[in-house]
């Protein structure tokens, strides 16, 4: 037996890498013996950037740039030898760079994921992938595009610079400021969601509330995206509200795509090609995943979805590992041969997300031990 270990990121409690490890020391402490090979994943939320830079072969550079509340930082960005750059959104647009107390999409902008392009660009990229999860925005992407040089402009002439507040004033936006060096230049958005820009699934309504929106706000906000929408419609042709994944990172992916020419695309589908995962797959004969939920919204493009699909292209067994499992499987049945919640049944949630560590390495542990050989008699 070889098991290739492809976990997701745990949300709000470990890293891709660290629940991999996690995973490899439970199956140590089985009767198990069989090859074991790590290949944590992404699919273009928090942590994605890393994951890449490491894989690709990448080196950080740091650069200052704004917060989400205009302060300077100096996050960092990855490049490699062919000159592609790998940006984190969350790195310098991110929620956890933020209070509780801070959060306010209102008035939180995108702008450092902008200063971060422009010094990748700086820097000689020619491709610049950009993973957009955990970010701390609702913006549309107005704030990347503002610190590239477009400004945005009401009916009466003047310059917005309050976003996405400002947002339903827009009449037009002034690209002819724009960094010149974007028209050589591909980007490349990884999504982690197919929620488009507006409407009852869209950045405002669905994720709004995640950075501190009350129900007042998201309607702000949802005016503000559609009317981004409709001057991105009449400026380019290309309309927001139809085309899936624009509603990512608070509808950025809609600005980037829109005003950038940015290609949207399925970051797990992309991550597992750029990283040559169907190699890996090769070597092993079971695949074991996860990440903090699994359930039918895994299957719209979820890390665990692309590594079961391509593993079970393949003919390889699929063992899903998480925190959190829906009453009814059916569903998620044909892609996962095993799902196994780790947490032990009617442990509070604070409790499990403190110990996801140890309830990780435990199942893997008796998940070993079941498939060990019986003890000789």
């Amino acid at each position: 037996m070889h098991v290739l270990i492809a976990p997701n990121a745990f949300k709000n409690s470990l890293t891709a890498d660290e629940a991999a490890n996690a995973i490899r020391r439970g199956l140590a402490r089985s009767r198990l013996k069989a090859g074991v090979e790590i290949f944590p994943v992404g699919d273009g939320g928090d942590g994605t950037g890393d994951l890449l830079i490491q894989r690709l072969g990448g080196r950080r550079i740091f650069a200052k740039a704004r917060d989400p509340l205009g302060r300077t930082i100096e996050p960092y960005f990855g490049l490699t030898g062919s000159g592609t750059a790998i940006i984190e959104m969350a790195n310098a647009s991110g929620l956890r760079l933020l209070d509780r107390k801070e959060l306010n999409p209102l008035r939180t902008n995108s702008a450092g994921t902008g200063d971060l392009i422009r010094a990748a660009l700086d820097h000689g990229a020619k491709r610049i992938i950009i993973g957009m999860g955990g970010s701390a925005t609702v913006d549309g992407g107005t704030g990347i595009l503002q610190a590239l040089g477009a400004r945005f402009i009401n009916g009466n002439g003047q310059v917005l610079n309050e976003l996405p507040a400002q947002l339903p004033e827009l009449a037009s936006v002034d690209l002819s400021g724009l960094d010149p060096r974007l028209v050589t230049t591909e980007l490349i958005v990884l999504c982690d969601v197919t929620n488009p820009l507006t409407g009852p699934r869209g950045a405002a309504a669905v994720f709004g509330p995640q950075k501190g929106a009350d129900p007042a706000t998201v309607r702000r906000l949802e005016a503000a995206l559609y009317q981004f929408s409709q001057v991105i419609l009449r400026q380019t042709g290309i309309d927001p509200g139809a085309i899936p994944r624009t509603g990512t990172a608070g509808g950025a992916a809609a600005g980037l795509h829109g005003f950038l020419q940015a290609t949207l695309v399925s970051g797990i589908d992309y991550f597992l090609a750029i990283t040559n995962f169907d190699e890996a797959l090769d070597r092993n004969t079971h695949v074991i995943t996860g990440e903090g939920s699994i359930d039918e919204q895994t299957l719209q493009g979820k890390a665990p979805f692309g590594v079961a699909a391509n593993a079970k292209a393949k003919g390889l067994r699929v063992i899903a590992l998480t925190g959190r499992l829906p009453a009814d499987t059916t569903a998620l049945k044909p892609w996962f041969d095993e799902l196994i919640c780790i947490n032990p049944r009617y442990m509070p949630r604070s409790e499990a997300l403190a110990n996801t560590a140890a309830n990780l390495e435990r199942s893997a542990m008796e998940w070993g031990e079941l498939n060990a050989p019986a003890p000789k008699a």
